[in-house]
């Protein structure tokens, strides 16, 4: 028989060795050269796709309209994240429910062999945790996810603008998220996940291509070209469609290995 759903409030209980590390890898990174808020505020100085980097599915991906400055776009963000009935929800009534449907995405990607129970695996836009559960509770363990409200001891705090991670973090590993048509900034979006993936990393999305995202979305997607040209250094691997909380699509890429120079 299945393990049973590991509930919120186990997770929570969790020994304080896990926040202890976390809090420890976060000043490790704070007090090096490595600073993704430089970063992010070196490339959030236009709210629209470069026409360079839209291509011809530029017109497939629409950014939406109404966002003055960045710290707008991010406190409308905060607003659904940070709602104490929707938090509520998430962890009560839709935990066990959400953790179901994510694990048999994950169990069929482990039997596609895209992740492995060694693999180290990212969750872009986690909330409160409950792909990162999944995960785990498929047997992948090395799993963590981000979110602009930490919730310890699943998700760290982290704007996928701006990955609080090291380049090539997740090697030959799993970066998956369903939160796409939340970027503002689509191609940061995936020039993180470039960033912090290996060579033969595999990243796999969730998107809305048949039908329109909710309120707080950044962005409206209509095909899949789009992303397949953001994704500039990765091949595409498989298009399916999915039933995925109002989303219809999974679009999975890998990173492309490393060419080996001749000596």
């Amino acid at each position: 028989t299945p393990p049973p759903f590991p509930s919120y409030r186990s997770f929570l209980n969790l020994s304080f060795l896990s926040l202890f590390l976390s809090l420890f890898f976060l000043a490790f990174l704070a007090s090096h050269s490595y600073s993704p808020l430089l970063r992010l505020r070196t490339a959030l100085q236009t709210h629209t796709i470069p026409p360079s980097r839209a291509g011809n599915g530029g017109a497939s991906l629409r950014i939406r309209p109404g966002y003055s400055s960045y710290n707008a776009y991010i406190e409308r963000q905060l607003n659904k994240t940070l709602n104490p009935k929707l938090r509520k929800i998430w962890t009560t009534r839709d935990w066990d429910r959400k953790i179901r449907v994510f694990a048999r995405f994950f169990q069929s990607l482990k039997q596609r062999n895209l992740i492995f129970n060694y693999s180290k695996a990212l969750s872009i836009g986690a909330r409160v945790g409950q792909e990162v559960a999944a995960m785990k509770l498929v047997g992948v363990s090395d799993s963590v996810g981000i979110d602009l409200v930490p919730c310890p001891p699943l998700v760290m705090k982290g704007d996928f603008h701006a990955q609080p991670f090291e380049n090539q973090t997740f090697d030959f590993e799993l970066e998956f998220s369903n939160v796409f048509d939340h970027a503002l900034y689509p191609w940061k979006f995936v020039g993180e996940i470039e960033r912090t993936l290996k060579h033969g990393g595999v990243c796999v999305l969730h998107v809305a291509v048949l039908r329109r995202a909710d309120k707080y979305s950044a962005n409206d997607l209509y095909s899949v070209q789009p992303l397949v040209e953001l994704f500039k250094e990765s091949e595409l691997l498989e298009v399916s469609k999915v039933d995925a909380f109002g989303l219809d699509t999974e679009v999975v890429f890998r990173k492309k290995k490393k060419k080996i120079e001749n000596s």
